[in-house]
């Protein structure tokens, strides 16, 4: 199938022509009747399936220029990279539309956001939040609204926004085709489909868990930290084809320190992102790896749902994921639009269950590799990998207390005497013998 035969319009085949796309994926090709006919969507998808164009080309489609300035497509994302990532899709298939698209996301100045969205929008892509924000501040009105997509909707609830979310839903119209994104379909998803949709027709590409088909997957077994960090650089020292590695650490605080570790051996060519660099700091450093500046790129799982690189030539998963969905969404970075792509994972025996996890997720034993010769095995431990020493603490018990009462002694005679009050008439009267007064008075 081509995109010749999904009924699309001439300004739509234009620009998905210039793009060198030509042939839809199966989340493409399946999501596009089913939201043609105007009925809600489930789809099922993961990372790297190209569900962006799965749901925008129908929306598009759709799309009738209008002179009110509110928005008639929404769409929700969870995060500030996911949002750039949509909006520019959106520009890349509309050069021949007179469509205005917008993003809004927390972290920078609201006013200039709502400035922009006043001033009119046909297509608005938003994080939960900020969106929440600018519909209470009276910028986006949302009467116009016809169609919602919500994308990544297991990993918007994972992260805190399922009560945003809810409201942000009961604001919109009744009458809207909703449209919504997700790798996994857990009981809260469930649920947020039986109240706010109306019976949504399912769209599998491909069921949670199945291994992509271009992606060679591999693993190590390695002691520790520092270990890995040592293969690491040996395996870009040595592989001259990793031009472009994606590596995922499993905390902000070791992102950081591996990024401190590499920079000494790859001075200039690695980039860290995380939840705690600034915007302007995460949108740098996602553009200097694409355009192949920096030779690695750290990230975290959370941010990563939002970066669209083309041409990663190898994920470093250089700690095995808790969430077996994760390691999927992670290894889904490369191999995209048809290419080979290269999967590595580090894994230690404290990690030994999150890998046995994976591969019964997948139904996939993922081989395990020699580890090179001229790895350096470190005997050097990080705080967190050195053994806890808990020392037994022997309550003693003291021996009871006797009963006693209070202390008691006999008083010595000049404190046994006691405090008698005399007036003064009586004590004149004792020294003189007589009452004595002080005359009448005058």
């Amino acid at each position: 199938m081509i995109f010749d035969d999904l009924n699309l319009n001439p300004a739509l085949l234009s620009a998905l022509d210039e793009l060198g796309y030509t042939h839809p994926t199966t989340i493409q090709h399946r999501v596009f009747p089913v939201a043609m006919s105007g009925k809600d969507v489930c789809g099922i998808a993961q990372t790297g399936t190209g569900k962006t164009i799965a749901y925008l080309l129908p929306c598009l489609r759709q799309w009738v220029f209008s002179k009110n300035k509110d928005p008639q497509i929404l769409i929700v994302v969870p995060t500030r990279e996911l949002v750039v990532q949509v909006v520019d899709t959106v520009k890349k298939l509309t050069p021949y539309m007179s469509l205005i698209v917008t993003g809004v996301y927390g972290g920078v100045n609201i006013n200039t956001q709502q400035t922009a969205v006043e001033k009119g929008v046909d297509v608005l892509v938003a994080t939960p939040g900020r969106l929440f924000d600018l519909i209470m501040n009276g910028a986006i009105k949302t009467k116009m609204i016809k169609k919602l997509v919500v994308d990544e909707v297991d990993e918007m609830l994972n992260l805190g926004f399922r009560t945003q979310l809810k409201n942000i839903l009961d604001l919109l119209p009744k009458k809207r085709q909703n449209l919504m994104f997700s790798a996994t379909i857990t009981e809260e998803v469930e649920t947020l489909m039986e109240t706010y949709f109306n019976n949504p027709v399912r769209v599998e590409a491909a069921p949670t868990g199945t291994p992509l088909e271009n992606i060679e997957q591999t693993g190590f077994a390695v002691p520790n930290f520092y270990t890995k960090v040592n293969l690491l650089e040996l395996l870009v020292t040595e592989d001259q084809n990793m031009k472009k590695v994606l590596v995922f650490a499993a905390t902000k605080k070791l992102a950081d320190q591996l990024f401190e570790q590499l920079e000494l051996k790859f001075p200039g060519t690695v980039g860290v992102i995380h939840s705690n660099k600034e915007q302007n700091h995460r949108f740098n450093t996602v553009k200097q790896f694409k355009e192949g500046n920096y030779r690695l790129l750290i990230a975290t799982d959370i941010v990563a749902r939002g970066i669209d690189i083309a041409e990663v030539t190898h994920v470093i998963n250089f700690d095995t994921p808790e969430v077996p969905e994760n390691y999927i969404h992670r290894i889904g970075r490369t191999g995209r639009a048809d290419k080979r792509g290269i999967a590595i994972t580090f894994t230690t025996s404290k990690e030994l269950p999150f890998k046995v996890a994976i591969e019964e997720l997948m139904k996939y034993q993922i081989p395990v590799l020699p580890l090179p010769r001229a790895l350096i095995i470190s005997a050097v431990l990080t705080e967190d990998e050195k053994p806890k020493v808990f020392m037994k603490t022997t309550q003693v018990k003291l021996p009871k207390k006797e009963a006693k009462g209070p202390a008691f002694h006999e008083k010595s005679a000049k404190n046994s005497k006691t405090n008698i009050k005399v007036r003064r008439k009586d004590a004149m009267k004792k020294k003189y013998g007589k009452p004595i007064t002080r005359g009448a008075k005058k």
